[in-house]
């Protein structure tokens, strides 16, 4: 009793826990089961949601950029990586902007997929030269792929840090790749003898046992020829052994030999003599082990590299991450896409989503240049094609070839959590759903937009869509069921980041039931989900947002005077109804349209039917007033920036273009020294041989003539402004308070202080010291030039004035900014006059209404700028022009009207 007692009290004791144990393993093994099952639906709805959203067909867009195997293998199978964090996709965002920045395309050659011979290094495969030598290849090219970004990194300043970062801290297994260039001949595919002791040793004497055979062979076949055995001395090789040819009829010249082969003729046999029977046996065994210690090397080289699979496998893996960032610089290119910004959804910003302009990519493909003009990179060898992917193919067809998809504005308001969509069919409903769908997508995987300003949306976690028909036979269900069964499982997976996007929801069913069930959905998915976008034909579905302000209405535009959709959409419109005034259009008959109208005022009063047909109408008129002032300001904001770019690139060059300047203004300036010179040497020879001749008394007229000749061609030779500038300065009086430059100080500004009327000198202040000048040695700062033109205007008129052709200058028409550029600037020196005054005449028929024309003609002897301005006089389009100025000699700027 004492016995059992124990064994009771225990056995009743336990079997509670072990029931309570069997319990709780089963309530764990059935929320394992059910988080397995919610990730198995997550990853076949993600799935579908591709399939639904032809990402596949996105992700061969990239096919043409790519440069290696590995990256033209996730292209075509799409299965281009997404950032599984907002963090991940914005370094793939980055990853794209640096490879859009390279400056130099990227050298891929030389890389290919190794991952298969590591797989069967790794499992102790024997690896042929070939395969390792691929390795090898590869390991170099990823080493130099490093170097060329590290060379790129420091040139422009890290904007290509990005892309050096994926592959700063790989490891490039130099030592192995070191040891298997020691050991392998990659060009002649053999083993070196350097790879070990023995495999050298045994090549040597292989080397040398075959020198002794064939030595001893060709002995052995002169002799049979000179005994008429053979008609030509034959050394060959049969089985493997090295042998001579001889005649059937002569086989006893040698004695104990032995028959390899025998011809097809039968009239010569093969014989091994006797004497070389050890020396091809030497042959055999060396070639044996030569070939053991030969697979030996391959066998330690393949183990090394087993070794090393994971290190391998991680450095393809970082060269593809590179490859396809190249790829999508190359894929924006073509489209000229814009980077989009991503951000928490949490993030409270104006709107949740705002992106302006965008097109549906794949949309498009039909309107760009074709992908089947870049030539993808070969199977088995790696192209690098970074050049092609720096080239725009964007191009824009006539509309009878290809009409432009529209591009759309999808702006959803932050607080905003369900958008219905309503509108007629084929009014680019579910295009604009899949859009949305498809750029979150894009966006998460690096991508840019085909955007007309920087993209806004938050980084959602899965985009799940059920759009299409999902009837099915094997299955048997209906429209209605396969819809439902879908909608099921993403309320099952989607979570408070997640996009949903659902195509007529609710419909396959009696309308009322319907519209029930997709009140009753959308209701649930305002709090489960981050954004949803749903399609409907049920205008009750707009009354939600009345109710709750997390919905938002929009609809697809329809024009009544072309009876055809604009594909816009209309956020926070419910649309309008246009299934009678289309009927009417079209010449449906007035019985029916009169009878459905009554019907239709019964149903809506008239009152509210005519205000909201009016408010609608008014909205559109606002709608495409505010279109047509958008348009205008981007038109503008164009111009400006053209003006802008073609200004910095003029800026680009300017250093090149200033010493280019110089250099020609040097040599004109040397030219003109040589003139004076031979001008001078001609006054003095003249001078010297007119007084050979001339008589005493004459000497004095003579040196005055040709003291003013001189004096004449060196002032003729001044600038014009030099010379007005110095007679100004000596007619100017400086006045007390006046500020001057002062020559002494090296141009420094002081202040007059006092002009002393007994002397030419004028008392100034410098800061707290005052001390006296001579009135030379100072200069006026401002009114030189005013009263150099008013001087000059007296002489004659001044370089830089304009000249006012049918017009007075207050009827001066808007030029804006005068600024000359490479693009409106007409150089003719050189020229001559015939040649000047076509090229000019062409040059203002090509010019635009109210531009400048800036006229090149140099300051030689003056026949070039005087054609110039007299057809400019005369020419009909010429407004006005001005001559050269100070700051621009032997250029002439002319206003076209």
């Amino acid at each position: 009793m004492e016995l059992k007692l124990p064994f009771i009290t225990f056995t009743v004791f336990h079997r509670p826990n072990r029931r309570f144990s069997l319990l709780h393993r089963h309530h764990n093994h059935r929320k394992l089961s059910c988080q397995l099952s919610l990730s198995s639906n997550s990853d076949e709805l993600q799935r579908k949601t591709l399939e639904t959203l032809e990402w596949n067909r996105l992700c061969n867009h990239l096919s043409p950029f790519v440069s290696t195997t590995m990256g033209l293998s996730l292209a075509q199978n799409g299965s281009i990586p997404m950032g599984r964090t907002l963090d991940e996709s914005q370094r793939l965002l980055a990853q794209t902007t640096a490879a859009l920045g390279l400056h130099s395309p990227l050298d891929f050659s030389g890389v290919d997929d190794v991952s298969a011979v590591v797989e069967m290094a790794a499992s102790g495969e024997l690896l042929s030269i070939g395969e390792l030598c691929s390795v090898k290849r590869t390991l170099r090219s990823a080493k130099r792929l490093f170097e060329q970004l590290l060379e790129i990194s420091t040139d422009d300043d890290g904007r290509s840090y990005p892309l050096l970062e994926i592959l700063q801290n790989c490891n490039f297994l130099v030592e192995l790749e070191q040891k298997m260039e020691y050991c392998v001949d990659c060009k002649l595919s053999v083993v070196l003898d350097r790879a070990s002791d023995d495999l050298k040793f045994i090549r040597s004497e292989r080397k040398k046992n075959m020198d002794a055979l064939d030595s001893l062979l060709r002995s052995v076949s002169h002799k049979v020829f000179q005994a008429g055995g053979i008609d030509k001395a034959v050394v060959t090789n049969r089985r493997s052994r090295m042998c001579v040819g001889i005649k059937a009829s002569h086989r006893s010249l040698l004695p104990g030999g032995v028959v390899l082969d025998i011809s097809s003729s039968g009239a010569t046999y093969f014989m091994e003599p006797k004497e070389a029977v050890d020396l091809n046996n030497m042959e055999v065994w060396l070639a044996n082990s030569e070939k053991d210690e030969e697979r030996a090397i391959l066998s330690m080289l393949a183990s090394e590299l087993g070794k090393s699979a994971a290190a391998v496998n991680d450095l393809l893996d970082k060269i593809r991450e590179i490859d396809l960032a190249v790829a999508r610089a190359g894929y924006a290119n073509w489209l000229d896409a814009k980077c989009p910004v991503l951000y928490s959804v949490t993030n409270d910003d104006a709107f949740l989503v705002d992106v302006v302009g965008i097109r549906h990519p794949l949309l498009l493909e039909p309107c760009m240049g074709s992908l089947k003009d870049i030539s993808g990179p070969k199977s088995g060898n790696s192209e690098n094609l970074n050049e092609e992917a720096g080239i725009k193919f964007f191009k824009e067809l006539p509309d009878e070839v290809y009409k432009l998809p529209v591009p759309i504005d999808i702006r959803i308001g932050h607080k905003t959590n369900v958008v219905i969509i309503s509108g007629p069919n084929a009014g680019g409903k579910t295009a604009s759903m899949k859009t949305l769908g498809l750029v979150s997508l894009m966006s998460k995987a690096g991508l840019y937009l085909p955007a007309k300003s920087i993209p806004k949306l938050p980084w959602f976690d899965l985009v799940l869509a059920d759009i299409g028909d999902h009837q099915s036979l094997e299955q048997s269900l209906s429209t209605f069921s396969g819809h439902i069964l879908r909608i099921g499982k993403i309320l099952e997976v989607a979570s408070k980041d997640s996009l949903v996007l659902i195509d007529e929801i609710g419909s396959g069913t009696d309308p009322s039931e319907g519209v029930a069930l997709s009140s009753s959905i959308l209701q649930f998915l305002k709090d489960r989900v981050s954004l949803a976008v749903v399609t409907t034909h049920y205008a009750d579905l707009s009354r939600l947002k009345d109710m709750d302000d997390r919905f938002e209405n929009a609809a697809m535009e329809f024009s009544l005077d072309t009876l055809q959709p604009t594909f816009q959409v209309l956020w926070g419109s419910s649309g309008e109804s246009n299934a009678l005034r289309i009927a009417r259009r079209i010449g449906f008959d007035d019985k029916i349209i009169d009878h459905a109208e009554s019907w239709l005022e019964r149903l809506m009063p008239e009152k509210q039917a005519q205000r909201k047909g009016l408010l609608y109408q008014s909205l559109l008129e606002e709608r495409n007033r505010m279109g047509e002032r958008a348009r205008l300001a981007a038109s503008l904001h164009s111009d400006v920036m053209d003006l802008y770019h073609e200004i910095e690139a003029e800026t680009q060059d300017l250093e090149w273009r200033e010493k280019a300047l110089i250099a020609k203004e040097t040599q004109q300036v040397e030219e003109e020294l040589d003139l004076v010179k031979s001008k001078l040497e001609a006054v003095v020879q003249e001078f010297e041989n007119q007084l050979i001749i001339a008589d005493i008394d004459q000497y004095g007229s003579l040196v005055k003539k040709a003291e003013s000749t001189i004096g004449t061609l060196v002032e003729s030779h001044r600038p014009m402004l030099d010379r007005v500038s110095e007679d100004l300065e000596v007619m100017h009086t400086p006045q007390p308070g006046e500020q001057v430059l002062v020559k002494r100080l090296g141009g420094k500004l002081a202040s007059v202080v006092e002009v002393s009327e007994d002397d030419e000198t004028v008392l100034i202040q410098h800061g707290k010291v005052r001390f006296r000048v001579d009135k030379s040695g100072i200069q006026p700062t401002v009114g030189i030039a005013a009263d150099a033109r008013s001087f000059v205007k007296k002489q004659g008129r001044m370089p830089g004035t304009l000249n006012y052709l049918g017009g007075k200058k207050d009827e001066e028409l808007s030029y804006g900014a005068a600024v000359q550029t490479s693009k409106n600037t007409l150089d003719l020196r050189g020229m001559r006059a015939e040649e000047a005054s076509h090229t000019l005449s062409m040059a203002i028929a090509a010019r635009e209404s109210h531009s400048l024309l800036f006229i090149i003609h140099g300051m030689g002897t003056g026949i070039l700028k005087e054609c110039v301005i007299e057809m400019l006089k005369n020419h009909p389009r010429i407004e006005k022009f001005e001559q050269e100025s100070p700051m621009n000699y032997g250029c002439t700027v002319a206003y076209i009207k």
